[in-house]
Protein backbone atom coordinates (compact mmCIF):
# COMPACT_ATOMS: atom_id res chain seq x y z
CA UNK A 1 0.00 0.00 0.00
CA UNK A 2 1.22 3.55 -0.77
CA UNK A 3 -1.41 5.96 0.29
CA UNK A 4 -1.15 6.90 3.58
CA UNK A 5 -3.87 9.75 4.91
CA UNK A 6 -5.10 11.24 8.30
CA UNK A 7 -8.51 11.16 8.67
CA UNK A 8 -10.98 13.25 11.36
CA UNK A 9 -14.29 13.46 10.66
CA UNK A 10 -16.62 14.34 13.66
CA UNK A 11 -20.04 16.21 13.86
CA UNK A 12 -19.95 19.53 15.30
CA UNK A 13 -21.46 19.39 18.17
CA UNK A 14 -21.53 19.75 22.36
CA UNK A 15 -22.03 16.31 23.70
CA UNK A 16 -19.57 13.16 22.93
CA UNK A 17 -18.89 12.42 18.94
CA UNK A 18 -17.68 9.11 20.26
CA UNK A 19 -20.88 6.69 18.69
CA UNK A 20 -20.53 9.22 15.49
CA UNK A 21 -16.91 8.52 15.14
CA UNK A 22 -17.84 5.31 15.46
CA UNK A 23 -20.00 5.41 12.52
CA UNK A 24 -17.55 6.68 10.39
CA UNK A 25 -14.94 3.74 11.29
CA UNK A 26 -17.54 1.56 10.89
CA UNK A 27 -18.43 2.84 7.26
CA UNK A 28 -14.47 2.04 6.61
CA UNK A 29 -15.14 -1.71 6.18
CA UNK A 30 -16.25 -1.99 3.29
CA UNK A 31 -13.42 -0.87 1.27
CA UNK A 32 -10.04 -2.29 0.61
CA UNK A 33 -8.08 -0.35 3.13
CA UNK A 34 -6.61 -0.75 6.48
CA UNK A 35 -6.97 1.69 9.25
CA UNK A 36 -5.90 2.27 12.95
CA UNK A 37 -7.54 5.00 14.73
CA UNK A 38 -5.98 7.13 17.60
CA UNK A 39 -7.17 9.98 19.96
CA UNK A 40 -6.80 12.62 17.17
CA UNK A 41 -8.20 10.66 14.30
CA UNK A 42 -7.63 7.27 11.70
CA UNK A 43 -4.99 6.79 9.69
CA UNK A 44 -5.61 4.78 6.93
CA UNK A 45 -3.47 3.39 4.47
CA UNK A 46 -4.96 1.96 0.64
CA UNK A 47 -3.40 0.99 -2.36
CA UNK A 48 -5.03 3.84 -4.63
CA UNK A 49 -5.96 7.25 -4.08
CA UNK A 50 -9.69 6.48 -5.73
CA UNK A 51 -10.02 3.52 -2.94
CA UNK A 52 -9.17 6.42 -0.01
CA UNK A 53 -11.27 8.80 -1.62
CA UNK A 54 -14.69 6.35 -1.57
CA UNK A 55 -13.59 4.83 1.97
CA UNK A 56 -13.22 8.79 3.15
CA UNK A 57 -16.49 9.90 1.47
CA UNK A 58 -18.48 6.93 3.28
CA UNK A 59 -16.58 7.71 6.70
CA UNK A 60 -17.84 11.35 5.82
CA UNK A 61 -21.61 10.04 5.18
CA UNK A 62 -21.91 7.82 8.03
CA UNK A 63 -21.85 10.91 10.23
CA UNK A 64 -25.04 12.50 10.93
CA UNK A 65 -25.73 16.06 12.30
CA UNK A 66 -26.47 19.19 10.88
CA UNK A 67 -22.68 20.01 10.14
CA UNK A 68 -20.48 17.27 9.61
CA UNK A 69 -16.14 18.67 9.79
CA UNK A 70 -13.70 16.32 7.72
CA UNK A 71 -9.82 17.11 7.98
CA UNK A 72 -7.91 15.13 5.28
CA UNK A 73 -4.26 14.67 5.22
CA UNK A 74 -3.03 12.63 2.15
CA UNK A 75 0.40 10.81 1.82
CA UNK A 76 0.64 9.90 -1.89
CA UNK A 77 3.77 8.14 -2.40
CA UNK A 78 4.21 7.44 -5.81
CA UNK A 79 7.75 6.07 -6.11
CA UNK A 80 7.90 3.56 -3.14
CA UNK A 81 6.02 1.81 -1.21
CA UNK A 82 5.94 2.28 2.47
CA UNK A 83 3.53 1.70 5.14
CA UNK A 84 2.52 3.80 8.14
CA UNK A 85 4.26 1.35 10.58
CA UNK A 86 7.34 1.58 8.11
CA UNK A 87 7.25 5.24 8.59
CA UNK A 88 7.35 5.36 12.16
CA UNK A 89 10.00 2.58 12.65
CA UNK A 90 12.07 4.87 10.48
CA UNK A 91 11.85 7.88 12.79
CA UNK A 92 12.14 5.40 15.58
CA UNK A 93 15.59 4.04 14.36
CA UNK A 94 16.81 8.14 14.56
CA UNK A 95 15.36 8.14 17.65
CA UNK A 96 17.15 5.16 19.10
CA UNK A 97 14.00 3.86 21.09
CA UNK A 98 10.21 4.15 20.98
CA UNK A 99 8.34 7.55 19.30
CA UNK A 100 6.16 7.62 22.89
CA UNK A 101 6.83 8.44 26.54
CA UNK A 102 6.88 6.82 29.15
CA UNK A 103 3.77 8.18 31.11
Amino acid sequence: MSVIALLSVAPVQEESMSEEVANAVEALEGFDVSYETNPMGTVIEAADVSELFAAVEAAHTAVEGDRVSTVLKIDDKRTIDQSASEKVESVERHLGREASSER
